[in-house]
């Protein structure tokens, strides 16, 4: 299944918590989540944590399940897309400021299963490997080594890496090959594993990643369809 990611900011003029209210409220509700070929469906709001930045780069992300490519051509062809929440967009969201990526999730640690507990937050980031290392060698390595280091984090619930599908490699080099996930007891205990050990949090081996383009967030998570997968 194909785990889309979408990050996104507010439109010139719109607050965080506008942005924010209207994407889960409105846009999912009234528009995202009637397109049929959507099985899951999630909004994360973004939340202030020690490790974050001033100025985040993205307010938010809407996370999207689909069956496969078939599904996903078939879904933007539907007037539940064109007609409804790509023309909704520009009401809320800074379009150009948008980043998308499809990836396949793979976890490596969980005990928390799919739903995560009241209070829970989630670190996320996207990731590039190192230069010169090669695809294949990185996705490899990557849950490994940086998964050994995570899972002792105290507070950890769950720890998922979803690296970018091979289809968008075809006509060059994506701008990030994955997408990490690790779930949090609570923002307090996001914050002391960041304080205690943030190596270990997000990667910083150069030899595997370029540092310089891991974007770490913090949100909450709400879920629009799912977790279970609509028929």
């Amino acid at each position: 299944m194909i785990h889309q990611h979408i990050v996104a900011s507010p439109k010139p003029g719109m607050s965080e918590a506008a942005f924010q209210d209207y994407w889960l409220k409105v846009h999912a509700v009234n528009f995202a989540a009637k397109i049929p070929q959507i099985k899951r469906y999630k909004i994360d709001l973004r939340v202030d944590w020690a490790g974050g930045r001033a100025a985040p780069l993205w307010n938010g992300m809407a996370e999207i399940w689909l069956k496969n490519d078939a599904e996903q051509l078939a879904s933007l062809q539907t007037p539940q897309f064109l007609q409804g929440a790509r023309l909704d967009e520009p009401n809320w969201a800074a379009f150009w400021n948008t980043q998308v990526l499809d990836t396949d999730a793979r976890t490596i640690v969980d005990r928390m299963g799919e739903t995560a507990p009241a209070g829970a937050v989630k670190l996320f980031a996207f990731v590039r490997r190192a230069e010169g290392l090669k695809r294949d060698d990185f996705r490899a390595r990557y849950p490994i080594e940086q998964g050994q280091k995570a899972a002792a984090l105290p507070g950890l619930l769950r720890h998922d890496v979803c690296t970018t599908r091979d289809g968008w490699y075809i006509v060059g080099e994506p701008r990030f090959d994955a997408a990490i996930h690790l779930w949090f007891e609570s923002a307090a205990a996001l914050d002391e594993a960041f304080k205690r050990s943030p190596a270990a949090l997000l990667p910083a081996d150069p030899a595997l990643v370029e540092t310089r383009y891991v974007f770490p967030l913090a949100f909450t998570e709400h879920w629009v369809i799912g977790p279970e997968a609509r028929a």
